[in-house]
Formats: structure tokens, sequence, C-alpha cells
């Protein structure tokens, strides 16, 4: 459940904008909003504070990462109702254990907003509340019956829209199941919602290490003062962040602007550490790279930062093939696939995993 706090601070109708961001939403965005709202689908929510954060230009890099773009609603031949293939490696309900060292819990059920990006939309586009005790049982029993996992990810939907007092009985019962168990606490509350983060709120995560915070951050205006200085201050209490960040048309996919969104994350003590190709989630194809220009960014970013700012450039093989890093040598070829001609990606043991080919990215996507 979406703490009241919060709840009253997210924006779910247009009108309600800040002035200059509600005027500049023309007639189409405001039927796709309506179309929304009467068909389903990822809805239409952002804070307070991350929506004064925009320009009202439809250019905006921060604009359009909340606003719903028409776009959604074009067919995308290449889009995965699961983009990870999670499904496939269900450990518990709410649990996914792919990788032998780590596994992922699904704790949160909403978010401070909504990315229209995200690769889990299909999965929060209807309001799920926080785990409860009893969803919690059969993913400590399998915890505590699987110590080759040494890391768990926290994730969700955001952990950080909870009420402290249920991330404490979350983090109690893990500490008690599995005491040295490392937390990855997987939020973006820090950007779009810092107040979130109160100085209570850093003092309980700093009483559950080993515990460190993930954040998503795309654009070096995400990290405003607010949003500075509740990062520092979990840094200094001896939290490390680190920073994922998902190369996106129209926002980042410019050398210099992530370059300068990476060296902001050196100066306030975060690290980055993951650029992600985008996922293949319904809605999401007007956001999309092509892949050789991610390719191309990734060497001229190399050019302009230290290796101490310099993420690695993954993605996750669609369908549940795992995460890979990106290089010059990562495609192996191509393939005509019924869809269209796709890049053929090399997985673990040989494997290989298919991806749009540049080709495939139309212009009718990008409204």
């Amino acid at each position: 459940m979406l703490s009241m706090v919060m709840t009253k601070t997210l924006i779910t109708s247009w009108e309600d904008l800040p002035v200059p961001l509600a005027g500049s939403v023309d007639a189409t965005e405001a039927a796709y909003l309506e179309t929304i709202k009467q068909t389903g689908g990822l809805p239409f929510a952002v804070s307070s504070y991350f929506a004064s954060l925009a320009g009202p230009d439809k250019t905006d890099p921060i604009r359009r990462q909340f606003l719903p773009n028409p776009a959604e609603a074009l067919a995308d031949p290449f889009a995965l109702q699961d983009p990870l293939g999670e499904a496939l490696h269900q450990a518990a309900p709410r649990l996914i254990h792919q990788y032998q060292d780590r596994a992922l819990l699904l704790a949160g059920g909403t978010c401070a907003g909504y990315c229209r990006y995200c690769f889990r939309r299909m999965w929060i586009n209807q309001p799920k509340h926080f785990i409860s005790p009893v969803e919690l049982i059969p993913a400590l029993a399998y915890l505590k019956a699987h110590p080759e996992i040494r890391e768990l990810l926290i994730s969700g939907g955001d952990p950080l829209t909870a009420e402290d007092v249920r991330l404490a009985e979350l983090f109690r019962a893990l500490r008690d199941t599995r005491p040295g168990i490392l937390l990855r606490l997987c939020t973006r509350v820090p950007i779009t919602h810092p107040s979130r983060l109160t100085p209570e709120t850093i003092r309980l995560l700093k009483a559950y290490r080993p515990l460190r915070m993930v954040i998503q951050s795309n654009h070096p205006r995400e990290l405003a003062e607010p949003a500075q200085e509740v990062l520092t201050a979990c840094v200094d209490q001896g939290i490390p962040v680190h920073v994922q960040t998902v190369l996106l048309r129209g926002i980042n996919d410019d050398a210099e602007v992530l370059a300068d969104l990476f060296r902001k994350c050196l100066d306030l003590g975060l690290s980055p550490y993951y650029l992600f190709q985008l996922d293949l989630a319904p809605g999401t194809a007007h956001f999309r790279v092509p892949l050789k220009t991610g390719l191309a960014l990734y060497r001229e970013l190399k050019e302009r930062i230290s290796g101490l700012g310099f993420p690695v450039y993954a993605v996750d093989l669609p369908g549940g093939g795992g995460k890979i890093p990106l290089h010059e040598g990562s495609i192996a070829g191509e393939w005509e696939d019924p869809r269209g001609t796709v890049y053929l990606l090399q997985g673990t043991h040989g494997k290989l995993w298919p991806y749009p080919a540049d080709k495939n990215v139309h212009k009718e996507l990008f409204l």
C-alpha cells in the first residue's frame, strides 16, 4: 500500500500539473491520457516534486519520462509481456531466482510515479500492495534453503513507497532468516520523491547493513539539490549508492549528457553502475536507441570520463537470457525473423538471443 503521505503528493490528472506544464499538454496527449483511464494500461502518475523539474517543451527530458505519449499505443512486434522472462525463474510468489548467488524480491507494489519506459509495466499497471507477512513466508523458506544466495535485490514497484514500519518488518524478517545476506534496495524514490527519504528512514536502512542502495537516474537535471541532499546523507551514513541509467532516445542518447550525469554522480559519492539498453516492454519502442548507436555512444563516453565514472553498458537478453555486457563483439550476426531483422546476441553457454536490429527503429514511433 502506498503511504498516505506519498499519495497526497502524486499527480494523477494532467490538469493538476504545474501551470506551464499543464498548458503544454495538447489535445492529442490529453485524448491519450483519457484513453489510458478508459482502457487500462500503465496509469499516469507523477510526484509533484518530479513534475516541478520538467519544462513545458515536448522534448524536455524530464517531461518525456512521465507524461504518456500516444506512441505507446503503436504496435511493436518485438514487445514482450515479460521482457526479462522473470516468470521462468520464479522460485516463490514474488521471488525470482535467476542468478546463482542472488535473488530478486518483488516487495513493492507501486511507485512514486510511473516511468513510461518501465520494463515491468505489465506487472505494476494494476495497484498492488506491499508484500505481506503471509506472502513473505515461502520466500523466506526458499532463502533459508538456498545458502548460495548471498544477495537479495528488493524491488517491485518501489519498496520506499511503503511506510517505515513495513520496511522494518521486512528487513527484520530477512535478517532473522539470513543474518548476513546483502540487501540491495532498488529504488527511484530519491530521484522522484526525495523528501520521502527522511533522516529516520536513512537510520532505518543503516541499521540493516550490509545494505546497498541502487537508484535509477537518467539525466543530470534529476540530480537537483533535494536529491543530492538525501543521497549524500545515505553515503555519509555508510550506505553505498549505485546508479543505474537507462539509455533513452531523446532523453540521454548524447555522450556529453551521459558524461555530465556520471560526473555528478562521482561528485556526490555515488557509483555509476549500469547503462542499460532498453528492454522490450510493450509501449516503449519510441524510447529505443538503436543498438549500434548505443555502442557508438559508449565508445565516445569512454573518451570523456575516467574509469571511476564509467558504467557497464548492458542488456537483459529478451525473454530470460540474463544480463550481458554490450561491446563491439556482442553482435554475433543478423537473422531474418518473421517480425523483422534482428541482431543475434550471445548469451551464456553460447546461446544466441534476438534483439531488434537498427533498421527496425521506425520513424513513426517517435512522435
